[in-house]
């Protein structure tokens, strides 16, 4: 099955929002854990090590990414189990992700949200935010990983339309 893109773009000022969203049939404690808990990111994203918290710095690794990088990730808000925000500047420019859960009726909506002051880009990474849900779906269900090979460069044209 060839996954589709399902992001929008939302557009505020200066500012633009490149929002993601997967549904759950779990709590959202259960949700929140699989996005903060460094066992389970470890299933879909990588471990993260270190002392976390508003304020702080962790290391994570992108353990899916060509030689399984390290990265520092500032925690920029924490409310469990609803919202984490982050930030990091790396070569590729400053990354602020938002993750925003709520539940209703025995699911449990997960939002993620990538923020942007210039969607420059936007094409090469938004088919990789798809393919990091659809790992966080797969690492839940025990269904088979995605392969990224099927997201990009396929879904780079959806993205770049976006921006347009």
């Amino acid at each position: 099955m060839t996954p589709r893109p399902t992001a929008r773009l939302l557009r505020k000022d200066a500012e633009s929002d490149l929002v993601l969203t997967r549904t759950f049939r779990a709590p959202i404690e259960d949700v929140w854990a699989s996005v903060t808990e460094s066992e389970r990111t470890a299933r879909w994203f990588g471990p993260w090590e270190g002392d976390p918290g508003p304020g702080r710095t962790i290391k994570v690794q992108m353990a899916y990414e060509d030689q399984s990088p390290w990265m520092d990730l500032l925690i920029d808000a924490c409310e469990p189990p609803e919202r984490l925000a982050v930030s990091a500047t790396d070569e590729h420019g400053e990354w602020r992700l938002e993750l925003k859960l709520t539940e209703s009726g025995g699911t449990t909506q997960l939002e993620f949200v990538q923020h942007f002051d210039s969607l420059d880009g936007i094409g090469d990474v938004g088919p990789g935010w798809e393919y990091y849900l659809d790992m966080l779906v797969a690492a839940r269900d025990g269904s088979p990983k995605p392969d990224f090979d099927a997201y990009y460069p396929a879904m780079k044209p959806y993205f770049e339309g976006l921006r347009d």
